[in-house]
């Protein structure tokens, strides 16, 4: 992990969030089924019950980006049944748990909800391979917007891959597609991807410029009564009747998406270029609105926007599976201004206002003042 406070992406470091705010901290950061015999979702997994005692689960860590270049080409991902805090402090209608998540993690790294994100470059190969050897439970990879070979789009009732417990398997994913993209599981997706098997990649085009700041913000809203059944409490989920109450960016509900370590904070400087991918993971529209920042659209769901198309505006509606990069300057009042689904309901932790998906663009030059040590405070940030 680099030593970078805010949202995954390029951030200030640790050392200038420790000088601009005046707060010190500790650091909490946290072969497969043969072509031609297809197997049927619900010939495995079709049970909602939890198949371990989770008293011992790991917790999930922030995200976290792997740069696949420098790995080779090459990352394991693998599933890990997990603890999710989406918000462990008592301010603001906390805490909000997930009791269980499947958490994706890659390599060596720690599991996280959402998984780690992936960054390549154009023209590259990455081989992914997901490592279900100590797995419980089958599941696959899907990648969006690439162009790939049948084998490797990760659907199994189409391939007829798909990769049981004890098994693993390697995907050859092309970065033939520039821009912010979505890879989740497609096994029973409408109960992985809840559980959490989500993330983003990113395929950078060559020659890419970076803005001052670049940020990665994934959206996703749960129906916490799946992940508390699976974890053997007292509850009973309905696909059919899905009811979401928690709602996160990058995995977190606010106010704890303001935590400089375990949150994604929009931490500027007055007069950066500050980029941000958002993408939206969860089956929901959400529409993103930031206050006192006109910001334009340049790309979605990796297609760039020609700039006689692009407009000023300070809300954006992101669908599922949407992915929307947008740029603005940071040319406000230094400040803290709120950047959050303009679903109202969205905004809160259970009947608690605000919460949920709600973050901040926090400038640099007022982490000084007592509103923000406040907020670290909510955040549950110990100076």
């Amino acid at each position: 992990m680099e030593d970078q406070i805010g949202a995954p992406g390029s951030g200030i470091s640790r050392r200038d969030f420790v000088k601009a705010s005046g707060l010190g901290g500790t650091v909490a950061l946290a072969g497969c089924t043969a072509p031609g015999e297809v197997p049927t979702e619900e010939s495995v997994d079709t049970s909602t019950t939890p198949a371990q005692s989770d008293s011992d689960l790991p917790t999930t860590s922030p995200p976290e980006i792997v740069n696949v270049d420098e790995q080779g080409g090459e990352v394991t991902l693998s599933s890990v049944p997990a603890k999710h805090e989406a918000h462990p402090g008592e301010s603001m209608g906390g805490p909000v748990e997930l009791p269980k998540v499947w958490a994706f993690k890659a390599d060596d790294g720690e599991p996280s909800v959402p998984g780690p994100i992936l960054r390549t470059t154009e023209g590259e190969d990455m081989e992914v391979t997901f490592d279900n050897t100590d797995g419980m439970r089958p599941h696959t990879v899907h990648f969006h917007a690439v162009q790939k070979q049948w084998e490797d789009d990760g659907v199994p009732t189409t391939t007829g891959i798909r990769i049981d417990p004890g098994q693993k398997h390697t995907y050859t994913i092309p970065a033939n597609v520039t821009g912010t993209h979505l890879y989740h599981c497609h096994y029973q997706t409408h109960r992985h991807i809840d559980m959490g098997m989500y993330g983003i990649f990113r395929v950078d085009p060559k020659g890419y410029e970076p803005a001052d700041k670049e940020y990665f913000m994934t959206l996703k809203e749960w129906d916490s009564r799946l992940n508390r059944q699976m974890a053997g409490m007292d509850a009973s989920y309905d696909a059919r009747n899905r009811r979401p109450d928690t709602f996160t960016i990058n995995g977190k509900a606010a106010p704890r998406t303001l935590h400089p370590e375990d949150g994604s904070p929009i931490i500027v400087e007055q007069g950066d270029t500050v980029r941000i991918h958002m993408c939206n993971n969860g089956y929901m529209d959400h529409p993103m609105h930031i206050h006192n920042h006109r910001f334009q659209v340049t790309h979605k769901d990796g297609g760039k926007i020609p700039e006689a198309a692009r407009h000023d505006q300070d809300i954006t509606s992101i669908p599922p599976a949407g992915r929307h990069t947008i740029e603005f300057e940071a040319d406000a009042d230094p400040g803290i201004y709120l950047a959050h689904c303009h679903k109202v309901s969205h905004a809160m932790n259970g009947n608690s206002y605000p919460g949920g998906m709600v973050t901040g663009v926090v400038y640099k030059e007022a982490m000084d003042t007592d509103i923000f040590k406040e907020l670290m405070d909510y955040a549950g940030y110990e100076a």
